[in-house]
């Protein structure tokens, strides 16, 4: 009598390594979309709370009878609004599924910062000279550009948001130190709310 042949089983170390072999190629494509793909949790809501807190800083630097207690209310708010933006920004990006600081969000936080690292340490160098007339300016222009680079690698609407901080930072070095808060409320403020509100309405949060 023949016996039926039983087809030999195949080694738990073949399935195991083939199972191994397909997660790393998921790895792979994950990695791969993640480093093409534009970082899409710009946080609209986050603009919007910076520019209200930016108006808010602009009447109280405004009342300062001094220019050491101004550059005081505005280094308060500039840290106050990057705890706001990053913050807003890694809620978006858990919302949306997309890894915080990994991929185009990391791209997006490097190219966003240095220009504004540039900005304080120039903002030193400028106080210590008694020029504190071209500070909104250069604020203005620093942040824009941070913004512009930083929009690189993220939806079409924040490279443009930067140009229009550029912009304005650009008019408020030609024009009397006076008007200096009217421009740090219109860009920090304005702008913010303004773009805030489109992000939010177009691309959610």
């Amino acid at each position: 009598m023949l016996q039926k042949r039983v087809p030999p089983t195949p080694p738990k170390s073949g399935v195991k390594a083939l199972h191994t072999h397909a997660m790393d190629n998921l790895r792979f494509i994950r990695t791969t979309m993640e480093a093409t793909t534009a970082f899409t949790a710009v946080p609209g809501l986050g603009g919007v709370l910076m520019g209200a807190t930016a108006l808010a800083a602009t009447y109280l630097a405004h009342v300062q009878t001094t220019e050491r207690d101004w550059l005081v209310v505005w280094s308060v708010e500039a840290l106050l609004a990057i705890a706001v933006g990053v913050f807003a920004m890694v809620v978006k990006a858990r919302a949306t599924k997309i890894r915080p600081f990994k991929g185009p969000m990391r791209k997006f936080t490097l190219s966003l910062f240095p220009p504004i690292i540039a900005g304080a340490l120039l903002t030193l160098v400028i106080y210590q000279n008694d020029l504190d007339f071209v500070l909104p300016g250069l604020w203005l222009l620093c942040y824009g550009a941070g913004v512009v680079t930083a929009g690189a690698f993220s939806i079409r609407i924040v490279p443009i948001m930067g140009l229009c901080f550029m912009i304005m930072g650009g008019i408020a070095l030609f024009c009397p130190a006076s008007q200096g808060d009217l421009f740090m409320a219109l860009g920090f403020g304005g702008l913010h709310i303004l773009f805030g509100t489109i992000i939010a309405w177009r691309y959610g949060g």
